[in-house]
């Protein structure tokens, strides 16, 4: 089964975050600078975890997953923003 999951990080190190944000780009579709809504089975949810803890500091980084529930039934998916408005981001992102 399918569950969908915010994923979020704080990475201190420049070239630490890149790779994070090119593990989790992978991996789902990206809202905000660090990020993510994942549509992930449990065996992609270990893979992904696996890729990030290859990439992290456990001492100075943090990754949040935020189980959202259940990707099939779950109805349209309406994100709401403060501030600025929420636009879909379309276009490619370059990490250098």
């Amino acid at each position: 089964m399918r569950h969908t999951y915010l994923v979020c990080y704080d990475i201190t190190d420049d070239k630490r975050r890149d790779k994070a944000f090119k593990a989790c780009k992978n991996n789902g579709m990206h809202l905000q600078f660090s990020v993510f809504e994942c549509d992930l089975n449990a065996t992609e949810l270990i893979g992904l975890q696996r890729d990030l803890l290859d990439v992290i500091s456990q001492a100075d980084d943090q990754v949040l997953f935020v189980n959202l529930g259940p990707t099939e039934n779950r109805g349209e998916r309406v994100i709401s923003a403060l501030g600025r408005p929420y636009t879909k981001l379309d276009s490619p992102c370059y990490v250098v």
